[in-house]
């Protein structure tokens, strides 16, 4: 007869093990970690877990400081990174995707089963404990299973930080450029009062006709309209980019910058964009991710079509008057009426869908990417064409025209005239550029991450041009 010390090893070694099983660590700030590193190289931020009152009050003092100087496109996305509430919540994904991995890696509890029964003078005793031994053979693959959906969730993450903040830089550049199109409506109803004022004169003193004067009443309106038109669009496009840095109150009383940078002296040179792409999006990135775990769904499937429920226990029955008896128990699921061939063939399938998806998902980036390149350049051609071409036209008009008005050559309805010319000049250019720093963000987008410095693109170019 064996005896209690023979069960003892076992039992001892099962507690270890169950002990090992349950010591995978659940840490969400490391599992944040690799999502926030992520989204850094692409971005320039790095993002951080608000857990507690104090963080919160810690980044309200720092949103303050840099809320006291005119915001400029980066602290606008730091700001966006760091505070809004939704893509905070996004943030815990991460963790969640870390708890799951730490559970992937324990076994489900033992059962423990005792039954007592007396009668007739004797009294019989039973007790078991069980184990999951299906759980445990599988445990590598469901590891492996819940270490792709981890690593797919990260991607989503920093996919998520990252759509963030090309979503606040393209609400940024709206609103300056809204806020830069209202000041200089503003100025053309200011320039539009005084000629409705010297038109009015003019057609007192018999200088002007009743025709001229509507005329000029009605450019004068117009730019009344003009400015209520670019008030209304510059709160709506601050309000948009208020809601991107998740701002209320008195943070929501920000400054912006009077006007959009600069054209950069020379557009960004590319090749070989299609398979940058490839490489760096993160959207592909997690599609490839996501067919992978779905693959290894189905490979546990497989395995475990005709074991669903396999448990290993150890049983001891004592009875009164008999000697104590030990041994184990193993129960097995039969496969009597299903077989898993349903749950393979819909993991197979699944699997194919995760395959075309995959391949859906790398023809966008590549038509993205191109696509992307060719309204840049088209962009900057644009924009380059009226500061280089438009605006220097319209000066020059503007000022043999006020020459040739001071020498008596030119009337007043041509310097009019002139100058409502030039002010839709200078809307169009302002339009121009604010659409050329769009096409950039999109070129950005479909690349996944950003280009290069202006300065450092163009230094490039001319060594290139010095040393063919």
């Amino acid at each position: 007869m064996a005896t209690p010390t023979h069960y003892a090893r076992p039992a001892a070694a099962l507690g270890v093990l169950l002990l090992l099983a349950g010591c995978a660590s659940v840490a969400p700030d490391a599992a944040f970690k690799v999502s926030a590193d992520q989204a850094q190289e692409r971005t320039g931020v790095e993002a951080r877990l608000l857990k507690n009152d104090e963080d919160r009050r810690a980044l309200s003092l720092e949103i303050d400081a840099l809320l006291k100087q005119p915001l400029d496109i980066n602290a606008a996305v730091r700001v966006a990174i760091l505070n809004h509430p939704g893509l905070q919540a996004t943030y815990w994904d991460a963790g969640i995707a870390q708890a799951d991995l730490a559970q992937a890696a324990r076994l489900r509890n033992p059962g423990f089963g005792f039954s007592r029964m007396s009668g007739g003078g004797s009294r019989e005793i039973e007790r078991g404990v069980s184990l999951d031994l299906a759980g445990l053979l599988t445990m590598p693959l469901r590891q492996r299973m819940a270490a792709r959906r981890h690593e797919e969730t990260t991607l989503h993450v920093a996919a998520a930080i990252e759509r963030h903040a090309l979503a606040t830089r393209r609400a940024w550049i709206e609103a300056v450029a809204a806020r830069q199109a209202l000041d200089y409506a503003r100025q053309v109803a200011a320039a539009s009062d005084a000629s409705s004022e010297l038109m009015e004169r003019m057609t007192q003193a018999g200088n002007a006709s009743s025709l001229d004067l509507a005329r000029e009443s009605a450019f004068h309106a117009e730019a009344g309209a003009g400015v209520l038109r670019a008030g209304r669009q510059f709160d709506a496009a601050r309000e948009r980019l208020t809601r991107q840095m998740g701002l209320w109150g008195k943070q929501a009383g920000y400054t912006l910058p009077e006007r959009l940078p600069d054209l950069p002296a020379v557009p960004v040179e590319l090749t070989g964009i299609e398979g940058l792409a490839l490489e760096r999006r993160l959207d592909v990135q997690a599609a490839r991710a996501s067919a992978a775990g779905v693959a290894s769904d189905l490979g546990l499937t497989r395995t475990t079509r005709f074991v669903n429920v396999l448990e290993l226990g150890y049983a001891s029955k004592s009875e009164t008057g008999e000697p104590r008896s030990e041994g184990y128990e193993v129960g097995l699921e039969l496969p009597l009426f299903d077989w898993g061939g349903a749950r393979v063939a819909r993991a197979e399938a699944l699997y194919m869908q995760a395959v075309g998806r995959v391949a859906e998902t790398a023809v966008n980036a590549r038509s993205e990417a191109r696509a992307g390149y060719r309204g840049y350049r088209a962009s900057y051609d644009v924009a380059r064409h009226y500061r280089d071409h438009v605006i220097p036209l319209r000066k020059q008009i503007a000022s043999e025209t006020l020459l040739r008005y001071n020498g008596m050559l030119a009337s007043p309805f041509e310097l009019l005239a002139d100058a409502r010319e030039q002010a839709g000049a200078v809307h169009a250019t302002i339009e121009a550029l604010k659409e050329f720093w769009l096409a950039e963000l999109e070129l950005e987008a479909a690349l996944g991450g950003r280009l290069p410095a202006p300065q450092a693109v163009e230094n490039s170019h001319e060594h290139t041009k010095a040393h063919p």
